[in-house]
């Protein structure tokens, strides 16, 4: 008994260090040493909960500090050691346990240098337990938990590729997001395609290429959204190929997305498209209807809006292959409801969605922008210029909203449209928006008629 309490006591003081106060607390100090049987190390836990989340999340951390203390390969089993009788949930609710909090998420310095020691930001929102699983999406989630719970040791690189809107940008987050509670050690990396060209740009500007390679090859896990931006741009793409082998050869993590599988990118380098294809390759394909009810479903309970299921059935029949105009039609609905103080009925969701399920031509940026600016009586570049009248903020703000739902665009891009802004900012404007509209009658009157009119004239 003896050595399994001073083995469990070392490998105790690793795995303190090496997860978040918040993740020792809520799951690994409530574990105890057992017994050594074998190769076998059982350690007890208070109850299912406790064992659940160890054997889903925490399994292969645990082993490998024991290994390491042990100083040979060692198991790991868990047994209950006293009554399931606990009520997490009425723990939590009383303040007796902290709910798990989302990593901090530091800001972003403005240049490559100065950004050569930190964390570039992750949205907490997007995590695994807020993304809906599905047969559509299934190999990805699963790939890209094991990645986040072992980093660089499978999966490296993992692609995940399949059309706008459908999740590929929030299991980016949600590795990052994992990694960064769970191994605070680690330096976790998340950018755009977009982005990882202009620092690339501006290092060769401003001569700081040494400052611009350390930032972006001395990182432990590297996730790039939109690599398909790439195409056509052969400094970027041989700048990419050796941050690669850099990090791949150092076994450090390295996760990319796209709207294509690497075959398909045109003028992609073959060594790089080689590189991306030695990895796991994870497509997310459109959600079928019943994961389009789940997502719905979700999104209305997270936000305490009660969704009868027919006016869910008739908002998951009518859009088909976007996540986002998905959650915007639950969002318009709900902003209705709540502005005429009456329940969500079918007919009420058939008043206000009477545009969906119209085939329209694509809509851009440009298209948004020209009605929204003559919606307003301001000028094009007024809206995406510096100036914060408030007019002229409410109208930018729509602006965003929009594009995020009637386009594919990301965050990022959006951005890019609007004066070079932070990803943070847009999402910021897009969030006040669906707030507002609940509560503002002519604000939900103005982004309805904006949606006609920009749908109608598509």
């Amino acid at each position: 008994m003896e050595e399994v309490d001073e083995l469990w006591g070392k490998c105790s003081l690793t795995l303190r260090e090496s997860v978040s106060d918040a993740v020792w607390r809520m799951w690994l100090s409530k574990l105890t040493a057992v017994e050594i049987s074998g190769d076998n190390l059982v350690l007890g836990v208070p109850n299912s909960v406790v064992r659940a989340r160890i054997n889903d999340r925490f399994l292969g951390l645990i082993r490998d500090a024991i290994t390491e203390e042990a100083g040979r390969p060692l198991d790991v089993g868990l047994v209950l050691v006293i009554d399931d009788d606990i009520d997490f949930e009425e723990t939590f609710a009383s303040g007796e346990l902290p709910l798990p909090t989302p990593a901090p998420s530091p800001e972003i310095p403005s240049s490559p240098a100065a950004r050569a020691s930190g964390t570039v930001r992750l949205d907490p929102r997007f995590t695994f337990d807020s993304f809906v699983a599905a047969p559509s999406n299934r190999l990805a989630l699963a790939a890209a938990q094991t990645v986040a719970e072992t980093p660089g040791r499978a999966y490296n690189p993992l692609f995940i590729y399949g059309a706008s809107g459908l999740g590929k940008t929030h299991l980016l987050h949600a590795i990052g997001n994992w990694v960064v509670q769970n191994y605070p050690r680690h330096r976790v990396l998340y950018v755009t395609t977009e982005t990882f060209l202009n620092d690339f740009v501006d290092a060769m500007r401003s001569k700081t290429t040494v400052a611009f390679k350390r930032h972006y090859r001395e990182c432990d896990v590297l996730l790039i959204d939109d690599v398909q931006f790439m195409q056509n741009k052969e400094g970027l793409q041989e700048e990419l190929f050796h941050t690669y082998n850099t990090l791949h050869g150092e076994g450090k993590q390295i996760v990319l997305t796209s709207d294509r599988p690497p075959k398909s990118i045109e003028t992609l380098e073959d060594r790089l498209r080689s590189r991306l294809l030695s990895g796991l390759m994870a497509e997310i394909d459109p959600p079928d209807l019943e994961t389009r009810l789940a997502i719905l479903r979700t999104k209305a309970s997270n936000e305490g809006v009660v969704l009868p299921d027919d006016v869910g059935e008739f908002i998951a029949t009518n859009v088909k292959d976007n996540i986002r105009e998905l959650e915007g039609a639950l969002t318009r609905v709900s902003a209705f409801a709540s502005l005429s103080q009456e329940p969500i009925s079918l007919d009420l969701a058939h008043l206000v969605l009477s545009d969906i399920g119209a085939e329209t031509k694509p809509i851009t940026p440009d298209m948004i922008l020209t009605a929204v600016a003559a919606h307003y009586g301001l000028g094009v570049d007024e809206i995406i210029g510096p100036r914060r009248a408030r007019p002229l903020v409410t109208a930018r703000h729509v602006a965003m909203y929009l594009t995020r739902n009637l386009t594919d665009y990301s965050y990022p891009m959006i951005g890019k449209v609007f004066g070079g802004r932070d990803h943070s900012t847009c999402i910021s404007a897009v969030e006040k928006i669906e707030d507002q509209m609940k509560l503002r009658r002519q604000l939900y009157e103005q982004v309805t008629a904006l949606i006609h009119d920009i749908k109608g004239n598509a």
